[in-house]
């Protein structure tokens, strides 16, 4: 958790006319979800946002210092109201406190977009037992309890809440992620019919391999050669279709495994 002070630094207050979106894994300028949020905020989205900190610290590209607070000024320089949420989704109790921390700081969420993840590279005869818990507990279990959380405190209008999660098909080499986002697939879509009577939509993209960082030279290589369009997915095409999802003209959409990936083999 940041200070009050550190707080103030970044974030704005609530405004009345602007609904709220809740997304999560924001923790780089440079991720999916930060483009995401920028892109939500320009289409008029308050936005609540979640990082964590110790997760970037494993990964090969390390923290970002100062992120957060770069990220909510660039989400204020398009009016939208902020906070960030530092927050362990591999705790059980982080969801709820999520949603209580986004209510009190700005209102109730109207749109949850999950871009958050565990990803780390291991096999069927390499992955451990403790990583491949991990990944399920914040690929998955967090992912039904944000949804869970959303749809117990929804309290819009019928036809304005929006569930998206972002997922993945890969599993060679990659055994727990792609595992524990496949099942993360069926919860989401679960959520199209459970959550009818609120007329809240519920959908799944699969945006392919984004660099933001992680792909070396060969790998970036080769997702170039596999797609047609001939180039590499970038934050932006994800947040678009994102942003659509969201919008009042994206409400007949429900239910839905979304590719937007540039037609890679």
């Amino acid at each position: 958790m940041t200070t009050d002070q550190e707080q103030s630094a970044h974030e704005q207050p609530p405004s009345a006319a602007r609904p709220l979106a809740l997304v999560t894994g924001v923790g780089r300028t440079v991720g999916i979800g930060g483009g995401i949020a920028r892109r939500l905020a320009a289409s008029g989205w308050d936005i609540a946002f979640t990082y964590w900190s110790p997760y970037d610290d494993r990964m090969t590209w390390g923290r970002e210092p100062g992120a957060s607070e770069a990220i909510s000024r660039a989400l204020a320089e398009h009016g939208a109201s902020t906070a960030a949420i530092e927050a362990d989704l591999a705790d059980p109790d982080t969801p709820a406190r999520i949603f209580d921390e986004a209510e009190q700081r700005l209102g109730r969420v109207t749109a949850l977009v999950m871009c958050h993840c565990e990803s780390v590279d291991s096999g069927l005869l390499d992955t451990t037992v403790e990583s491949f818990d991990r990944h399920f507990a914040v690929n998955t279990r967090a992912t039904w309890l944000l949804i869970r959380e959303f749809g117990r405190r929804f309290a819009g209008a019928p036809g304005t809440g929006r569930i998206i999660s972002l997922t993945s098909d890969h599993t060679v080499g990659n055994l727990p992620y792609g595992a524990s986002k496949g099942a993360l697939d069926r919860i989401t879509l679960a959520a199209a019919g459970e959550l009818a009577h609120l007329g809240v939509t519920a959908n799944a993209i699969n945006p392919g391999p984004i660099d933001t960082g992680w792909m070396s030279e060969e790998t970036r290589e080769q997702c170039i050669r596999s797609t047609p369009l001939g180039r590499l997915g970038t934050p932006q095409d994800t947040a678009h279709l994102v942003d659509f999802l969201c919008s009042r003209e994206g409400g007949w959409i429900n239910g839905q495994l979304l590719m937007s990936n540039g037609g890679i083999a």
